[in-house]
């Protein structure tokens, strides 16, 4: 079982960045895929990163291609997503997400996919 605590999150201007960090704590976390999902208020939960557990083969959603990056540390059981060159519509709440990878690893872009999830980050944008 994985528990994750996401922090980074604030308030930053229009082409500010930021950088999230997700800290797991249990047991296996390099043979977890990790995601990064965000919801903006009255909206679903959607997906922004993704990385396979060993960090080979990551994915974005296309708002945030070019601006987004997921990353992993195994060592430092984290994942991070740095933001850079941020708009108002980015403005959510984030979360991180973790699955027990399968054999053959794949990206999960779905919150149906993931087994755990952190409490989330508030980020805000402002214009």
């Amino acid at each position: 079982q994985v528990q994750l605590v996401e922090s980074g999150g604030g308030l930053v201007q229009a082409g500010g960045s930021l950088r999230l960090s997700c800290a797991a704590s249990g047991r296996g976390f390099s043979t977890y895929a990790m995601g990064w999902f965000r919801q903006a208020p009255g909206k679903e939960r959607l997906f922004v990163a993704g990385s396979i557990a060993g960090g080979g083969k990551l994915d974005y959603a296309d708002s945030v291609k070019g601006r987004f990056t997921i990353s992993r540390d195994n060592a430092k059981n984290a994942t991070y997503l740095q933001m850079s060159n941020l708009k108002p519509e980015d403005t959510a709440v984030y979360y991180c997400a973790a699955a027990a990878e399968g054999v053959i690893p794949w990206i999960r872009r779905r919150t149906a996919e993931f087994d755990y999830w952190g409490q989330g980050t508030q980020v805000t944008v402002s214009s």
